[in-house]
């Protein structure tokens, strides 16, 4: 007899991974229909899940494209997370956010600078 090969929940697998914090999350993502198991939407959290299947659904402002490569015993430290699968997802383009001005290079300007600051504007200098 041949073996089948190891399965899991799907909302349990993605909990081990660490893509989510809770199980809840997990469900409540899949229940509301946002997850493609193999290119087909699911909506039960109770679909068993095995090696070789791709997951894609969104995360933050992401869409995240995972295929599985092992099932997790436990939900284990970061590393051993990321030996569960293998990221498929395109590399995101990191959009520049400048970084928010400062005072003469000094940081927060302080109380006497702002009152300098009003002094200089109220004479018509500015």
């Amino acid at each position: 007899m041949s073996e089948a090969p190891p399965s899991i929940r799907v909302d349990k697998w993605l909990w081990h991974a660490r893509f989510f914090k809770t199980r809840a999350l997990c469900a409540s993502l899949i229940k509301g229909g946002h997850l493609r198991l193999n290119e087909d939407r699911i909506a039960k959290p109770a679909v068993s899940v095995r090696p070789g299947d791709v997951l894609t659904f969104p995360q933050a402002r992401d869409i995240r494209v995972i295929k599985i490569v092992a099932i997790g015993l436990r939900r284990g430290p970061a590393p051993e997370a990321q030996a569960l699968y293998e990221d498929l997802s395109p590399p995101e383009k990191k959009e520049y956010i400048p970084p928010n001005p400062r005072f003469d290079g000094k940081g927060r300007p302080t109380k006497k600078d702002r009152r300098a600051q009003r002094s200089f504007d109220r004479d018509g200098l500015a």
